[in-house]
């Protein structure tokens, strides 16, 4: 298959275009996904309802306060980009207001074009590490095949064997994650490799301040409400992880592996807080160092 995407510069490109653009798109999120009353929404809302603060312009009316209100969860979702990719490309512009069985299609193409753009991310992210020059042909290969699916009609999108696809992706990723933490772990050695292997660990609530965490395999790990603050994770491997009120003030996050943006957007940073380039800081983060 060709690969497009050859250079830095291209999968840097390549991840931009992999963040929601609710300009272009109908407010799929805000009408097919469903959410219940929490921490995170102060509401119910069902699938396929319009939720009540969206606006006919497909804006929401309270965009501004969402956090203030209530909608904490709706400032940590992003759709990578299918958003604007099923309304744009796959409906070629038409909106769920249409007729309902454009709706009904819309809605059940949604999830599996996130899925599926969430998938070129993670393989973006791992065509840019170094340590795994063996893999790129195979990592680019991949990318290729995932992109071409998103491009299937409707009816194609929806029979598609989505986890076999994750698996193949997710197989890859795993030998990319090795490959970088192997060349962490022999510059630091004397760490015990098992302490290196903290997959789906319960680190909720943990105080980890300062930790040197680099080269950890952190893959599903709950840090929900932990304090990382001023940790070095860096080349960790962050794929799935709950960062859900992780403090991550000062802490060095700029090369760890798998990052997305919805990580980030449901911790809590500072200015000092450094992230790769293909991910945004948060604009409710704090702007002056938090007091440690």
């Amino acid at each position: 298959m060709e690969n497009s995407y050859e250079t830095m510069e291209q999968l840097e490109v390549l991840q931009k275009s992999l963040k929601a653009d609710c300009g272009n798109c109908a407010a799929l999120c805000c009408v097919g996904l469903s959410f219940m009353a929490s921490a995170d929404f102060a509401f119910d809302k069902a699938a396929g309802m319009p939720c009540p603060n969206l606006q006919s312009d497909f804006r929401c009316g309270i965009h501004e306060d969402l956090r203030r209100s209530g909608f904490k969860g709706c400032t940590v979702f992003d759709c990578y980009g299918s958003g604007q990719k099923v309304v744009q490309v796959t409906f070629q512009g038409k909106d769920w207001r249409s007729d309902a069985d454009t709706a009904k299609e819309m809605f059940a193409v949604f999830p599996i074009m996130t899925q599926l753009h969430e998938m070129m991310w993670y393989l973006a992210d791992a065509m840019k590490q170094e340590a795994a020059p063996l893999l790129q042909k195979e990592l680019a290969d991949l990318l290729s095949k995932t992109e071409q699916l998103t491009s299937l009609e409707p009816e194609k999108l929806k029979i598609l064997d989505v986890p076999a696809h994750r698996a193949q992706v997710n197989e890859l990723l795993v030998k990319v994650s090795e490959a970088v933490r192997s060349d962490a772990i022999k510059r630091h050695k004397g760490r015990k490799s098992k302490a290196l292997n903290r997959r789906n660990a319960d680190l909720m609530g943990a105080d980890l301040k300062g930790a040197d965490l680099k080269g950890v395999d952190f893959r599903g790990a709950y840090f929900i409400a932990a304090n990382l603050r001023q940790t070095d994770m860096r080349t960790t491997d962050v794929i799935g992880a709950d960062f859900r009120d992780a403090d991550i003030s000062g802490a060095d996050l700029s090369t760890s592996l798998y990052l997305t943006q919805v990580q980030v957007n449901a911790a809590i940073g500072d200015c000092l807080t450094k992230l790769p380039s293909s991910i945004a800081r948060p604009a409710y983060w704090a702007k002056k160092p938090r007091i440690f």
